[in-house]
């Protein structure tokens, strides 16, 4: 519902949405996913590594928009609370169960995800969560057959797939052959996928996110690292460090804090997303299953501290780290009333959409990417295309104008590419330029 209401709202937070739902329109059209947003002749399978977003293709045939795209990440969100869920209930019973649930589906990561829209991301989080539950319920081999697309999912997926097949080599002796597997079908896919189809499928040849790369002492700063850090251990109940599972985070925590872009390590975009299963998996497998009596080696019998005790503390800490962004959750919206009224834009919008022949080539910023991609080809009015389009489609307030928009659109586009332009339409911040 979040999702609609930002799509009605014409919120974006990131051209990504536009991308996507490029990308899902090729898959859905039976074609390569190449995408002018991000530039002429781009494949988005030499920018990251996703083969399992061709899913997206009955989407597309059923619903041809965006908003298909943040339903299915919802959906795929939500289903992966469900096996969690339940185990918890299982082994901490059903209140205590319930609450470290409910920690789960408001966790900043998955609210976070929600809030900046769809990304690939959203189809690991159910196969992991799927995965780990499988697991601590002690079957092992559906385990690894749930983590074993992760590879599919994104890249970097293969070093946390190969930690997982790690983990169960050691603590699963009967499986050891199998962990062992896991553990090369990831590491190998991570080599496969970085080193060879990603630049082979680049337009330039390269991996392009090697550039990203700090030097290794500003893996230990800003101190917003840290932060996140806590925030991860208050959601794994600070328990959940003494699991083994803990250690699935090393991967993606490892190069998001190499990188040198902010957000990588900011708790606001989809990154901690991916995260949250492998903190309460975590959190759940230290604390043990109620209804055999197995604890772990922090409840001996002699233990001063009462186990049930240990479990309350460990699931108020889960849902504390959720609790304290308080009004900052972005699910709040969907009890706001005011965020259900329609923007006054709406109207200009689709106004401005129709001023466009279905087809064309058009050049158009953020505010109306994602809208515009279903009747038209598009790129994004500020990137490197060579092409010149039929028209452009700009949004007076949209961010991506950092000095203002032109005063003259039909101007501004004759100066970029070369050509004579002229305005068309003109409503609600909206302008819209054609060639004659």
């Amino acid at each position: 519902m979040q999702g609609t209401q930002q799509f009605r709202h014409l919120v974006a937070k990131s051209w990504d949405l536009g991308i996507f739902t490029q990308l899902a329109r090729d898959y859905g059209e039976l074609r390569a996913p190449i995408v002018p947003i991000k530039g002429d002749d781009v494949n988005l399978l030499g920018d990251h590594f996703h083969p399992i977003l061709a899913l997206l293709a009955p989407v597309w045939w059923v619903w041809p928009s965006g908003e298909a795209l943040l339903w299915t990440q919802a959906l795929l969100l939500g289903v992966s609370a469900l096996p969690l869920t339940r185990l918890a209930i299982d082994r901490l019973g059903p209140a205590l169960g319930s609450l470290a649930g409910g920690a789960y589906v408001f966790s900043f990561g998955l609210q976070a995800a929600a809030s900046v829209q769809f990304h690939e991301i959203a189809f690991a989080v159910p196969l992991l969560a799927l995965s780990l539950t499988a697991l601590l319920r002690g079957r092992v081999l559906p385990a690894i057959l749930w983590a074993a697309p992760l590879v599919l999912v994104k890249e970097d997926l293969g070093l946390t797939v190969a930690v997982l097949g790690v983990v169960i080599a050691l603590r699963h002796r009967a499986h050891r052959a199998e962990g062992i597997g896991l553990a090369g079908w990831g590491a190998g896919w991570f080599l496969l996928s970085t080193f060879v189809i990603l630049p082979l499928l680049n337009t330039a040849g390269q991996y392009d996110y090697t550039d990203n790369l700090g030097s290794p002492l500003e893996v230990l700063w800003p101190p917003a690292k840290w932060i996140l850090v806590l925030m991860l251990l208050l959601a794994a109940g600070v328990i959940g460090a003494r699991s083994p599972l803990i250690l699935l985070l090393l991967p993606t925590l490892a190069w998001r804090f190499a990188g040198t872009v902010d957000f990588y390590w900011s708790w606001g975009w989809h990154y901690d997303a991916l995260l949250m299963p492998i903190v309460l998996a975590a959190m759940l497998d230290a604390l043990g299953d109620r209804r055999t009596g197995r604890a772990t080696a922090w409840a001996r019998r002699d233990a001063p501290i009462p186990v049930a005790r240990i479990r309350v503390t460990a699931v108020a800490a889960s849902a504390a780290v959720t609790l304290m962004l308080g009004g900052a959750m972005p699910v709040l919206d969907v009890v706001r009333p005011d965020q259900w009224e329609p923007t006054w834009r709406a109207e200009p919008a689709a106004s401005a959409l129709e001023a466009v022949p279905d087809g064309d080539v058009l050049a158009v910023d953020i505010t109306l990417m994602a809208h515009a991609v279903p009747d038209h080809d598009v790129q994004w009015i500020h990137g490197p295309n060579q092409r010149v389009p039929d028209c452009v489609l700009s949004d007076d307030y949209a961010f991506s104008w950092a000095d203002g928009p032109p005063e003259d659109i039909a101007d501004w586009a004759q100066q970029t590419w070369g050509t004579d332009f002229e305005t068309v339409h003109e409503e609600g911040g909206f302008r819209v330029a054609c060639r004659p």
